[in-house]
């Protein structure tokens, strides 16, 4: 059996939008030993490739972390095999709140070093000695005590649509980035009460361990992430004390938890949360851009990416041929984040 995709995205992209199924999209993770990652990944994909699973998916020797979309009708036969490993069994899985099953458009499974990019030298601390986890009626109950620290766990891009009131968002474009930052943010306020949270819990785990190492006494993480935050206060009826968006790692980009608008197009300054990928293949820049400046810009961040963007497949292509990753034609990476009302304001004056 062939173990991996052969067929182009736009073709996949074409099959998923015309998919009448219905599908679960649904996150997990787990900090597990794992003696052969390759190993397992065959048989995984196998196994999700015959029951038409998409997604994308993370295997090391520390573990497994996964986001996919499983079709309804394979959801049971889907769960009785991953429980059917040892590893795996019972794992907690978190449901996506907005979906319209077309979360991702194939299957990708992949070996990693690690599940979560972290930059940490895991045998230098206990990695074991996690926060406490905390339910979300129990993490609005910390909120109440205006002596907790607030910590999220996520990259500025996520942040800036939607976070809880009052959290600590560092100015972080990676999580390998975001720990130092957290810490020096701390570093006089080991005895306060710390919750943290992030999208589906993973980074909480390695990221409570690691304060609990550095001396902070009392650490919780909000279980099962903001992904499970919003189902228990559906089920339960609670508030929800997380506003505007939570950013997803898939072809959503977002799930709308409440109506409040909390960040701005990176174009025009108006009021908009709605992420997108420069339409430029050369830039691919993850910004914030309204209707009209999608329409404006074609898609586009910058003046010059439209310009590309316009010029015939082939002339992109040779432009792009035989040129390092690093040289590419952009600068606009997105951890240079560029001012693009400061960048569209000069292109107009010249």
């Amino acid at each position: 059996m062939l173990l991996q995709n052969r067929v182009n995205k736009k073709e996949l992209k074409k099959r998923i939008q015309e998919e009448t199924i219905k599908r679960i999209t649904v996150s997990f993770y787990r900090y597990v030993i794992i003696d052969n990652p390759q190993e397992l990944r065959d048989s995984l994909f196998a196994q999700w490739n015959m029951l038409n699973v998409l997604g994308r998916i993370y295997i090391a020797n520390e573990g497994i972390n996964a986001q996919m979309c499983v079709p309804e009708e394979n959801w049971d036969i889907f769960k009785f095999n991953l429980y059917n490993d040892p590893r795996f069994n019972d794992m907690p899985f978190k449901i996506a709140v907005e979906d319209d099953g077309k979360s991702f458009y194939k299957l990708t499974v992949k070996v990693r070093h690690k599940i979560v990019a972290d930059g940490l030298d895991d045998h230098t601390f206990d990695v074991t000695n996690v926060g406490n986890h905390l339910t979300a009626k129990e993490f609005n109950n910390a909120m109440e005590d205006p002596e907790t620290l607030i910590i999220d766990m996520r990259n500025h891009y996520e942040s800036e649509v939607g976070k809880f009131t009052g959290a600590f968002c560092p100015d972080a474009d990676t999580f390998r980035e975001e720990l130092p930052m957290v810490i020096e943010e701390l570093k006089d306020k080991k005895d306060k009460k710390i919750i943290m949270y992030c999208t589906g819990g993973v980074r909480c785990e390695k990221a409570s361990a690691y304060l609990k190492h550095h001396g902070f006494k009392d650490v919780s993480q909000l279980h099962g992430g903001v992904i499970d935050y919003v189902r228990q206060i559906k089920a339960e009826g609670l508030p929800s004390k997380f506003v505007g968006k939570n950013f997803v790692f898939d072809e959503r980009v977002g799930e709308r938890i409440t109506d409040d608008v909390i960040a701005h197009c990176h174009q025009c300054g108006i009021s908009c949360d709605t992420h997108v990928n420069c339409a430029n293949d050369d830039c691919h820049l993850l910004f914030i851009q309204c209707t009209a400046c999608a329409e404006k810009m074609k898609g586009c961040c910058t003046p010059e990416c439209m310009h590309i963007a316009s010029l015939p497949v082939e002339e992109q292509r040779a432009l792009r041929k035989g040129r390092k990753k690093e040289d590419s034609l952009s600068v606009y990476k997105s951890r240079l984040r560029p001012n693009l009302r400061d960048v569209l304001a000069k292109a107009n004056t010249k």
